[in-house]
């Protein structure tokens, strides 16, 4: 069996096919999937806008008796580069309509406003200054800016979208992002998680904040929903499928709950900054410490701290408070 980034077109089940796109960092790949609809097709998520990510989609498309101009439409689990801007590119050349998570709105807002808006209102530097980690603000902002635009159609709720061989229902996931969605084919028992489930890894908590939301909390909220639903094949966004996205959602719960256990234990009675407890944990499967991590993803190792910290803090197990603008938790 081939390894799941290897360039095709893979059925899944009758009239849906995986077709792996190269990227240029971060995973080696992401999955878009082709759910044909007559004689035309309807593609989740769509890969990164570069001229090896095109090349491969219209091979993969060709493959299967298609190609990018009957494309009907783009359902996106979230705004992320390697999910929208490919979409976009699509969508300049053939008016393909593009639908996105309202979640979504207010970052996708300010990523068109331009990149100095978007990193202002992010969140991201003041979740880094806030967790003492002032040195991991420029790092934020070294992350090139790449266009956005807005979609066609907000899904807001749970819209069923009707194909001609089958329905897909719009499932509000939050957590990796605000406003991701995953998509469920309740008939061929299909589960297209985007980013929230992976098979081999945790997607990164905490890059968003919005007033009143819990990044982890809301995370944990999705899993829990796919694990209650009625199994499906797991379709992520990155990595091969799996039988059972309920199993795997149980697992990033588990994962989850350990994590809060072992940053609970990483807070003294003294008090301690989220960069201080980020120092003190492990990180990756191969339990590198924060200073063995790439330095880009450093940042974000810290803001996942602050995500869990967070939690521990609502369900009172923690105490925190600020100091010249830094949060010091204490037990």
């Amino acid at each position: 069996m081939p390894h799941w980034t290897a360039p095709g077109s893979y059925e899944i089940s009758p009239g849906v096919f995986r077709i792996p796109l190269p990227l240029p960092e971060g995973p080696p790949a992401i999955n878009v999937y082709a759910v044909a609809d007559g004689d035309d097709v309807v593609l989740i998520d769509s890969g990164w806008a570069t001229e090896d990510g095109e090349r491969h989609l219209v091979q993969g498309l060709e493959r299967i008796g298609f190609e990018p101009s009957g494309i009907s439409r783009f359902l996106i689990t979230h705004w992320h580069t390697d999910h929208y801007s490919q979409a976009l590119e699509v969508r300049r050349r053939h008016g393909t309509p593009i639908s996105l998570g309202v979640g979504e709105r207010a970052t996708v807002e300010w990523h068109a406003a331009g990149a100095e808006a978007a990193r202002a209102s992010s969140g991201a530097a003041a979740t880094l200054a806030r967790a003492g980690a002032h040195d991991m603000i420029a790092m934020m902002h070294g992350v090139p800016d790449v266009g956005v635009e807005l979609p066609d159609h907000w899904l807001e709720g749970n819209p069923r979208i009707v194909l001609r061989n089958r329905t897909l229902v719009a499932i509000p996931t939050p957590g990796h992002t605000n406003g991701h969605y995953s998509f469920w084919d309740p008939g061929a028992r299909l589960f297209f998680t985007g980013d929230h489930v992976l098979p081999r890894i945790t997607p990164w908590i905490g890059l968003e904040t919005a007033a009143g939301r819990l990044p982890l909390g809301d995370y944990l909220a999705s899993l829990l929903l796919v694990q209650t639903m009625p199994d499906a094949q797991l379709l992520p966004a990155h990595g091969p499928t799996l039988p059972s996205a309920a199993t795997r959602a149980r697992q990033l719960i588990d994962h989850h709950h350990g994590r809060l256990d072992r940053t609970l234990d990483a807070v003294s009675s003294h008090g301690v900054t989220a960069f201080d407890v980020a120092h003190r944990l492990r990180w990756t499967r191969r339990d590198q410490r924060l200073g063995d991590l790439p330095a880009p993803l450093r940042p974000y190792a810290v803001i996942e701290t602050v995500a869990h910290l967070d939690v521990l803090v609502d369900r009172g197990a923690v105490q925190v408070v600020e100091s010249d603008g830094v949060a010091l938790y204490s037990r």
